[in-house]
């Protein structure tokens, strides 16, 4: 949740009967404590624009597509929680791990379609992450619902000033997204200002990657350790 685009995710005139095809996602799902994978679907030129300004659409796409499936396979493998994944555009194509549901994000910005998603599951505990934080795994997500055993909400904090995760139990802000400068290092510190009143835990600091010395550093440490002799 460091940034993303503004605006109607997907053709305006089709928002509806989108909504509509994905609602009966959320019919089956319990009370059971829910993670909420918040996407942007794998296309050329439309995913990490910043990086791929200095790295290239491809590999920028590539680096998207690859961080989102890691995540969703890592996920939907822990039976300790239900993964749903939140896609926009509305309509797109993308194929998914067994057991993941998909719901739409719906028109807005990035704190309305939060907002939204949230509401879809008002009875349990939800984390909501986002996909470009290639350090996040399923322990941070179970780190974060136990948490929330004693905090209403939990936050996983960007080293950009923003973050990667946000949970919250059904004692929820009714505006817990409002006001908030997105794609600024001011995104965490304007969303804690609505939680004013709430017990709010904090998980570890972790980096996006949005530069092209970013994606190098995750590159680097993605290789296997040289063997010393």
């Amino acid at each position: 949740m460091t940034g993303c685009s503004t605006g109607c995710s997907g053709d305006s005139s089709h928002s509806g009967n989108a909504l509509a095809t994905y609602a009966t996602a959320t019919e089956h799902l319990t009370s059971r404590a829910t993670v909420i994978v918040f996407a942007r679907a794998p296309r050329l030129g439309a995913v990490k624009r910043r990086l791929a300004a200095e790295i290239g659409d491809r590999a920028a796409l590539r680096f998207h597509t690859e961080t989102l499936q890691r995540l969703l396979r890592m996920l939907s493998a822990d039976r300790r929680f239900r993964t749903v994944l939140a896609l926009t555009p509305d309509r797109a194509r993308l194929r998914l791990p067994r057991g993941v549901a998909r719901v739409a994000q719906g028109c807005g910005d990035l704190g309305q379609r939060m907002a939204r998603a949230f509401r879809r599951f008002p009875h349990c505990r939800v984390a909501l992450i986002g996909c470009d934080i290639p350090d996040a795994n399923a322990a941070d997500v179970a780190a974060a619902f136990r948490s929330l055993g004693c905090a209403d909400a939990v936050f996983g904090p960007a080293a950009d000033g923003g973050y990667w995760l946000v949970g919250m139990t059904p004692r929820r802000p009714a505006c817990p997204f409002g006001a908030v400068r997105w794609s600024t290092p001011d995104a965490f510190a304007d969303t804690l200002v609505n939680f004013a009143r709430r017990r709010v835990a904090l998980l570890r600091v972790l980096h996006d990657v949005d530069t092209a010395e970013d994606w190098r550093a995750w590159r680097a440490a993605m290789r296997p350790a040289s063997v010393l002799c």
